[in-house]
């Protein structure tokens, strides 16, 4: 497994503090908003501003080192858990995010309804729900 250094000089992005810091980040706080993982790296090295931070989490999505998440009325969500198709499930009450693997056998809510010509590779599916402590709360 590549060092976090060794991972961004095989993306081509030069090795910096904040850059190591905000992949730890994102690793330490598996589907963290940028504000949890831009408080997160303040605490590491100290002053960062938050457009330093999106940038960074912008960058690493666009090379796909890590996973950005938009669930519906959500703040956007960021993972580094890449390179597998795996689903998310959403409480309702409180925004605990969950990976959930991908469904398997009789999937027809995961097959296209039309057909368009389209070669699909990729299914991105949320699940919502109330998760065991909300609903213990009600």
């Amino acid at each position: 497994m590549p060092t976090a250094a060794e991972l961004l000089r095989s993306h081509s992005l030069p090795v910096t503090a904040q850059r190591l810091a905000v992949l730890r980040a994102v690793s330490a706080r598996p589907h963290g908003t940028a504000d949890q993982i831009t408080e997160t790296v303040r605490g590491e090295i100290g002053t960062i501003s938050r457009q330093a931070v999106y940038n960074v989490l912008g960058i690493f999505s666009e090379k796909g080192l890590i996973r950005r998440i938009q669930p519906s009325g959500s703040a956007t969500l960021y993972e580094d858990r890449v390179g597998d198709n795996h689903h998310h499930l959403v409480c309702r009450t409180c925004g605990e995010t969950l990976d959930v693997d991908c469904a398997t056998g009789e999937t027809p809510c995961l097959n296209a309804a039309d057909e368009a010509g389209y070669e699909i590779d990729e299914a991105e599916v949320i699940y919502w729900g109330t998760c065991p402590r909300c609903l213990k709360a009600t």
